[in-house]
């Protein structure tokens, strides 16, 4: 009678590992189903694929299993990798609106990079004008959603590229504006990781790793001190970058409006 209680309490142990084994492989199945449906939904274009940040971006959403283009003034990467391949690349150039229209062909989403330097009135053309001209023909495509790579706030930095930060704040107006809450600005500083140019590779993150690591470690707060707090804005990885932005571009539940480097830090992990 013993053993016999014992058999049953086995067999009724084993049952219940085996409706709860099958129960998990349901649950991962549907997961998954409806992890694979929400990628085949988003679309990404990705303005200023083939640059460092941009590439980046490409790779992770790719990573995730999002149909991913996207559109610059050279069109196709030229780097070598597998991904590369995946990519839908257009040629084009955000001073001449046109020319982005049938890159935004049943895009869902679009991830801006587009940035540089220059002249004071170059850099308003290419990190403000530019970018209004995409947000604004974005906006009348029907994009759902807009994310911008932008920068942190440096102080008295700021001065001596005015036009960098002018053109990048209109642009986040522009967005913030056209999207309202389907639209997200990321305030990155520093941005360490490997760099490409040409066959070259810069290991960014020598520099960048160490200080990202000391400096985060210090209360938000000691950036607010006039002249030096700018200074302590921690460095991010790339792919910390590449991570948030994806997210934003297709989780309607993220938040929108400015995400600084203390926030990109922890989407990024």
């Amino acid at each position: 009678m013993f053993r016999s209680l014992i058999w049953k309490r086995s067999q009724a142990a084993s049952s219940t590992v085996t409706m709860s084994s099958i129960s998990q492989r349901g649950n991962e199945r549907l997961l998954s189903e409806a992890a694979g449906s929400h990628s085949r939904d988003n679309k990404i274009l990705v303005l200023g694929g083939n640059g460092y940040v941009g590439s980046h971006i490409c790779k992770e959403a790719l990573r995730q299993g999002f149909s991913v283009s996207s559109l610059s003034r050279s069109g196709r990467s030229s780097l070598h990798d597998s991904w590369v391949d995946d990519v839908t690349w257009h040629q084009g150039d955000l001073l001449s609106p046109d020319s982005l229209k049938p890159a935004l062909e049943g895009i869902t989403s679009v991830i801006s990079c587009v940035g540089g330097f220059g002249s004071n009135s170059q850099m308003v053309r290419i990190n403000g004008t530019a970018n209004i001209n995409a947000v604004n023909a974005a906006a009348e495509q029907g994009v759902k959603r807009f994310v911008y790579i932008s920068a942190a706030d440096f102080g008295v930095i700021n001065n001596l590229i005015r036009g960098y930060f002018e053109g990048k704040r209109a642009t986040e107006a522009e967005i913030l504006d056209k999207f309202g809450n389907r639209g997200t600005v990321l305030r990155p500083g520093f941005i360490h990781g490997t760099r490409q140019v040409g066959s070259i590779k810069l290991p960014l993150s020598l520099i960048g790793a160490p200080l990202e690591m000391v400096l985060k470690l210090f209360p938000k707060e000691v950036t607010k001190i006039p002249l030096i707090g700018p200074l302590l804005i921690p460095p991010v990885n790339v792919k910390s970058v590449a991570g948030t932005a994806v997210k934003a571009a297709v989780d309607p539940e993220f938040a929108s409006g400015v995400i600084d480097v203390y926030r990109i830090l922890q989407h990024g992990h």
